[in-house]
């Protein structure tokens, strides 16, 4: 155990090389937030509101939606604090929360993604058999299946965090409290914290990708063996949307997590983590919705 001071806090530091510019950064990235709580949030309203669209795949939306909206509630106002206050302090306690929520927010649509690429291959590989497979049920039941699992294996790592001191640096070089800079301010030995996230890190992102990938393929074979050419576009119409936000959000993660470590910055890292949680969430209610004549 290190020598030093309980740490009651932790201080962002955002992005300090930016003197400046804070204001038009501030004023980007508020109105981007706000975009993105009206546009899930008209989301969801539209789908509860309208009895022809409450059907599985927007049930599933409106659960992505709603995970959206708190992912990035989670990081977004103390990333606008630092742009405006020099010191931007969070107490250790709401540090260690923000983790938790915004891990487990993300894990979380790791699964419901997972889960909507099983409602597509149903859809179109299974169609005789869809309505009796994917009932209200069974819909019910895999959302709250992919929250409780997000929840337990995050719940799991908080537990023994939580029991650690910390007394190393309390400064974090970021714009949320991120797991590696919490972990290098604790005095003790976190090997084993350390495997359990490379674990659940494998577990949650390849697994549920490699899952998605196998739909997909058989979502494909199946595209290709429709003889019409307006079937073969109706078919893959309805899964364009859930695959471009799948590639936008697997391509973040992946970019975030196998970069070499030679090649590779800090400031990189914060940019990819931006471009994450700010922008990627704005774009998934366009995405689903511009091109789409049911919701219009």
């Amino acid at each position: 155990m290190r020598n030093g001071t309980a740490i009651t806090e932790f201080i962002l530091l955002g992005f300090p090389g930016i003197q400046g510019l804070q204001s038009p950064f501030f004023i980007v990235i508020f109105f981007i937030y706000m975009l993105t709580l009206a546009g899930s949030g008209l989301i969801i309203a539209i789908v509860w509101a309208e009895p022809r669209l409450q059907i599985p795949v927007y049930f599933f939306l409106c659960n992505l939606s709603f995970l959206e909206i708190w992912y990035t509630t989670t990081v977004s106002p103390k990333l606008l604090e630092t742009f405006v206050v020099a010191r931007t302090a969070i107490c250790t306690p709401c540090c260690l929360l923000q983790a938790f929520f915004h891990f487990f927010l993300s894990t979380t649509e790791f699964f419901i993604l997972t889960v909507m690429s099983f409602d597509h291959y149903l859809a179109i590989c299974k169609p005789l058999c869809y309505p009796t497979i994917m009932t209200s049920k069974l819909c019910l039941q895999l959302a709250l299946s992919s929250c409780v699992a997000g929840f337990t294996l995050l719940f799991c790592h908080m537990v023994l965090l939580i029991q650690l001191p910390f007394c190393g640096n309390n400064v974090i070089n970021h714009f949320y409290c991120d797991a590696g800079p919490i972990l290098r301010a604790t005095c003790a030995d976190t090997n084993i914290l350390e495997l359990l996230g490379l674990l659940a890190t494998i577990l949650v992102i390849p697994g549920s990708l490699v899952f998605t990938m196998i739909s997909y393929i058989y979502i494909l074979s199946t595209i290709l063996q429709i003889p019409s050419a307006t079937g073969c576009q109706k078919a893959f119409s309805t899964c364009a949307s859930h695959l471009t936000v799948v590639s936008l959000l697997y391509g973040a993660v992946l970019f975030m997590n196998l970069r070499p470590t030679a090649h590779s910055s800090f400031k990189t890292s914060k940019a990819a983590s931006v471009l994450n949680t700010i922008p990627t969430p704005l774009l998934n209610p366009f995405i689903y919705t511009i091109r789409n004549k049911e919701v219009k």
